[in-house]
């Protein structure tokens, strides 16, 4: 795999947040439901993701960076970068013409182009000759195999109803091998959230792949999401804002009875404790329930389609109140 930082298009000073939304950007992209005519795609989705795992991670983001590690997440070669910075240059010789000794791949002299015995038998007079040398070992310790390669990852996209979505209920998914399993939303669950299913992908030497999902979570007519907290605007009559009332209203856990105060204003906002979007802290409430933000109603007054009874009845009443005047009007 390319560099992730580069499989990411994003640059090496690049933030948490930037690599999020890079990665949320790439997916929408790249993934396969939208691309069943580019073959390409799975395999830029999947590398994507790797590139993701690995930079989202900051001890590994760190080793990348330091070289430790490849963008495989594999241990990178120990002698990388050593060869050549030797007083002798790579590939280089000491000494000119025949004899001269070769220099090593790793820099300095190759073991096997010097003779210890002859050297011993030089410096002491054939007294090496007497005592056996040790056997000779390689030099430095080579890298391990790479391990053996994953399977692929599969792509699934899940649709989420916004009200589902919003009191994070369980959601029922079918798999590339025709089981079905629940899938539990992460709180705070948001439209393009990637989640991975360990070991649900395709079979491979090292083992299966993962599965990863990305979700898209649905519009709603009415309901519309502001971070932890739901908004709605609620029609309510004129005699219902004049005389107070108690009135049905809508929320994603089913209707509750809402009471209006007798002289209620047009946009008046009630709060509707713990009947918004399950919050991403992933706080639970005193019983163990995932903790939610609130929903706000805002009151709109509707006048009635026939007009005629509400004029006669306001015939010759002026409101002499002056709603503009903090206005400067």
């Amino acid at each position: 795999m390319r560099d992730p930082y580069s499989t990411l298009g994003i640059a090496r000073t690049a933030s948490e947040a930037d690599i999020k939304s890079a990665y949320r950007k790439l997916a929408k992209e790249l993934h396969p439901d939208r691309n069943k005519d580019n073959p390409n795609a799975a395999e830029k989705f999947s590398d994507a993701t790797r590139a993701y795992d690995l930079l989202s991670d900051k001890a590994k983001r760190a080793q990348f960076d330091r070289g430790e590690i490849d963008a495989e997440g594999n241990p990178a070669n120990p002698f990388a970068g050593m060869g050549g910075r030797g007083p002798y240059g790579r590939g280089g010789t000491y000494g000119a013409g025949p004899g001269g000794y070769r220099e090593s791949e790793f820099g300095g002299f190759s073991p096997d182009d010097v003779d210890l015995g002859d050297l011993f038998e030089g410096l002491f007079g054939g007294r090496a000759r007497q005592q056996q040398p040790p056997p000779r070992r390689p030099f430095g310790k080579q890298p391990p195999p790479p391990p053996p390669k994953r399977g692929p990852d599969i792509q699934y996209r899940l649709a989420v109803p916004f009200v589902e979505a919003a009191a994070g209920r369980d959601q029922r998914i079918t798999l590339a091998d025709g089981k079905a399993i629940n899938l539990k939303l992460p709180a705070g669950v948001e439209d393009g959230t990637m989640m991975r299913l360990k070991d649900k992908g395709h079979p491979g030497p090292g083992g299966p792949g993962d599965g990863i999902v990305m979700v898209e979570v649905g519009t709603h007519p009415f309901f519309r999401r502001d971070g932890d907290n739901i908004r709605m605007d609620l029609p309510i009559t004129l005699d219902e804002a004049v005389r107070g009332a108690k009135v049905k209203c809508p929320t994603v856990d089913g209707p509750v009875m809402l009471t209006i105060k007798p002289g209620t204003s047009g946009g008046t906002v009630l709060r509707l404790a713990g009947k918004g979007w399950t919050k991403k802290s992933g706080d639970k409430t005193a019983d163990g329930a995932q903790a939610r933000g609130d929903q706000l109603v805002t009151l709109e007054i509707q006048l009635p389609v026939d007009m005629a009874a509400l004029e006669q009845r306001l015939e010759g009443w002026v409101d002499t109140a002056r709603p503009r005047e903090k206005f400067g009007l």
